[in-house]
């Protein structure tokens, strides 16, 4: 193949990668926005949206549409759950402590990926796309259901910014983020409030594991890309901003798309690291984050 077919292909594929994390990295850019925590559990949500995805579809075999669209509502519904309850149990309890929640959250983690363990094992099991259509290019032919996966990204970020700007559980979020000590003088229930986003956030990466599990397959360790990405992202996107999450995540997932197509995903990852190094040395707020005053 010649080297401009070569590049599209890994543009495409590029563009998988930036939809995926975009979906991911605004899920855990929610959560630092509205709560101001980081959510180290991140990455295992991602990856229970997988298993549970499996096992929807290994319950519904024999029919991989009907199996699919069963793993994508219930899956992110039960991760959502989960979520929830870790932050009625947990975080509450510690009263949204930035240095307590951090280890809090790591310990989850590995609780998390531990019973993923014992209860799915350690081998990576496929899920069958719902759709098998391919587009054939004149140099080579592209599976069709890697182009739905960015049209229903994107279509779930539109939805995402829709509520964060045009409904009364949006404006609640983000009178929460502005001021917590103001939005409780005006009786808005903020635990309540921190218990959805904490939710919703865990729910949106779900969703994108879900998307990606066809293409990647599940496994109780794959958390731990994303994770890293993620964070990434929004470092470099300003801490909160979704905006700027949404931005990072088109730059660093094209990148590490191509680069990957081209180098080795190692090589990829490392050069995403320095450019957080730089963000921070440079612009420590982030590409479209605010200076704390």
């Amino acid at each position: 193949m010649d080297f401009g077919p070569y590049l599209f292909l890994a543009f495409l594929e590029g563009t998988v990668t930036a939809a995926v994390l975009a979906l991911t990295a605004v899920g855990l850019s929610l959560v630092f926005g509205v709560m101001r925590i980081v959510n180290v559990a991140h990455g295992e949500f991602f990856m229970l949206g997988a298993v549970f995805a499996w096992w929807c579809t290994s319950l519904i075999s024999g029919y991989p549409a009907l199996g699919f669209l069963a793993a994508l509502i219930v899956a992110p519904l039960l991760v959502g759950a989960i979520a929830m309850v870790s932050e009625r149990l947990i975080l509450k309890r510690l009263n949204y402590n930035p240095e307590g929640t951090i280890v809090a959250t790591i310990a989850l983690l590995y609780i998390i990926q531990q019973l993923a363990l014992i209860g799915y094992g350690p081998d990576a099991r496929p899920v069958e796309a719902p759709i098998t259509f391919r587009i054939v290019f004149p140099w080579f032919g592209y599976a069709g259901y890697k182009l739905v996966v960015v049209a229903a990204a994107a279509a779930l970020l539109l939805a995402t910014w829709f509520v964060l700007t045009r409904t009364r559980l949006g404006l609640l979020m983000r009178a929460t983020q502005y001021d917590r000590e103001t939005a409780l003088a005006f009786a808005i229930p903020v635990d309540r409030v921190y218990a959805i986003v904490f939710a919703v956030g865990a729910m949106l990466a779900a969703v994108a594991a879900v998307l990606i599990v066809p293409i990647q397959q599940a496994h109780y360790l794959m958390g731990n890309d994303p994770l890293l990405l993620s964070f990434i992202v929004v470092i470099i996107g300003g801490l909160g901003s979704i905006k700027g999450t949404v931005v990072a995540a088109i730059v660093i997932g094209m990148s590490d798309g191509i680069i990957s197509v081209f180098m080795t995903p190692t090589l990829a990852k490392i050069i995403a690291t320095l450019l957080v190094a730089m963000v921070l040395v440079w612009r420590p707020q982030g590409l479209f984050g605010q200076t704390a005053r």
